[in-house]
């Protein structure tokens, strides 16, 4: 199997929680081969995301978009790492995926094409929460793979509230460090 880059991408309000923990477990999974690049979607924040596909058209990306757009053509696997806030993504994570409208709009990006040779994944701290619950979030990324052509790799899922909850939800622990061997 060629190595594969890997962007993982925090969401969390709160540095170091429980989805980052259990991203960091899936990825010491990864061979020596793969390379990681880790960034956090709060620090810097994007810019916000203004809808111009029917006032004139996007020009290419700048600053933080331009860097984080050429970060996920470079990926060959997406990996949001994000807990389920209100039953979907936390915002940073949604202003990624809104970006995505623009860059797929700028031609000499090549976004959308090159968008389907990528796995897109999703690692998901939630507190108590039943399938139903998480179920939306999980079927928004999946949609959204499904929309770009991309292969949709599977989301990791942990029930854990507080920091360090993570230690309690063994089976999610275990699914960990196999995850990413399954694309």
């Amino acid at each position: 199997m060629a190595a594969r880059h890997f962007l993982f991408l925090l969401s969390s309000a709160r540095p170091g929680g429980n989805s980052a923990a259990l991203a960091r477990t899936a990825a010491e999974g990864l061979s020596a081969e793969d390379s990681q690049d880790w960034r956090d979607l709060t620090n810097p924040l994007l810019p916000p995301f203004h809808d111009l596909r029917h006032a004139g058209g996007y020009a290419p990306p700048e600053g933080v978009a331009a860097d984080l757009a050429r970060a996920t053509m470079a990926a060959t696997d997406i990996v949001l790492v994000a807990p389920l806030y209100w039953y979907g993504l936390p915002a940073p994570a949604k202003l990624y995926l809104d970006h995505w409208s623009h860059w797929m709009r700028v031609e000499e990006l090549g976004f959308k094409p090159a968008m389907a040779a990528k796995t897109l994944w999703l690692v998901m701290a939630h507190s108590g929460s039943t399938p139903a619950q998480i179920g939306p979030a999980v079927e928004m990324l999946r949609f959204t793979s499904d929309y770009l052509k991309m292969r949709w790799g599977g989301a990791l899922l942990a029930d854990a509230n507080a920091p360090g909850d993570l230690a309690q939800d063994g089976a999610a622990l275990a699914r960990a460090s196999g995850f990413f061997a399954g694309s």
